[in-house]
């Protein structure tokens, strides 16, 4: 690792082996020489910018938390336009083929991990809670069109939406569901709640 590199890149670059030991060998596998090993830098660099491993976890897992903000504007702006199963559908997708699957029983399989997160996140699993918090936006925007009941509880349904999405693709391996699946999911939990698209 040459000197006098910004912090800022040795840190994407730790998070980013860390996704990657983690998407392909599980929780188990993320041990501090694992991900420098995959970083290509000396196990040292870690400890210099993070005070331990579970320090390094805890702000690896809220960046992937940060991530999910784009994502939230994209689907919210998509209000109106295609079908709104399609657009959560989508969004599910995305949320679900990134690393949040991976993350669960991360934050699951550590005791010290979960402490540090609940000291930034007080409640919930994040990654999954942030999408929640999406969905429910999404979900808030088309009732305001339309589109969705306005009676509808789109409290109860956005994390309805992320359970059944995290049951589809949890425990897969590398074959994710097919896109019809998660389709049909959506819609087979939206169907009392969205009305056709208004004239």
């Amino acid at each position: 690792m040459p000197t006098g590199v910004a912090i800022r890149d040795v840190r994407e670059q730790l998070f980013d082996a860390a996704e990657r030991v983690l998407l392909r060998d599980g929780p188990s596998a993320l041990t501090s020489r694992a991900v420098t090993a995959e970083a290509g830098c000396a196990k040292g660099v870690l400890h210099r910018h993070f005070d331990d491993f579970d320090a390094f976890l805890a702000e690896f897992v809220l960046d992937r938390v940060d991530r999910i903000a784009p994502q939230a504007a994209a689907l919210c702006e998509s209000a109106g336009t295609g079908t709104v199963a399609g657009n959560l559908a989508d969004a599910l997708t995305a949320v679900f083929e990134s690393v949040a699957v991976a993350i669960v029983p991360l934050v699951i399989f550590r005791d010290e991990l979960r402490a540090r997160l609940r000291e930034a996140w007080p409640a919930g699993v994040p990654v999954l809670t942030e999408a929640a918090i999406m969905i429910a936006s999404y979900l808030s925007a088309e009732q305001a069109l339309g589109r969705v009941a306005e009676d509808a509880d789109v409290g109860t349904l956005a994390p309805t939406l992320i359970g059944a999405g995290h049951l589809l693709y949890a425990d897969r391996g590398t074959t994710p569901p097919q896109a019809g699946a998660v389709h049909k999911m959506v819609t087979a939990v939206i169907a009392g709640a969205v009305r056709e698209p208004l004239p």
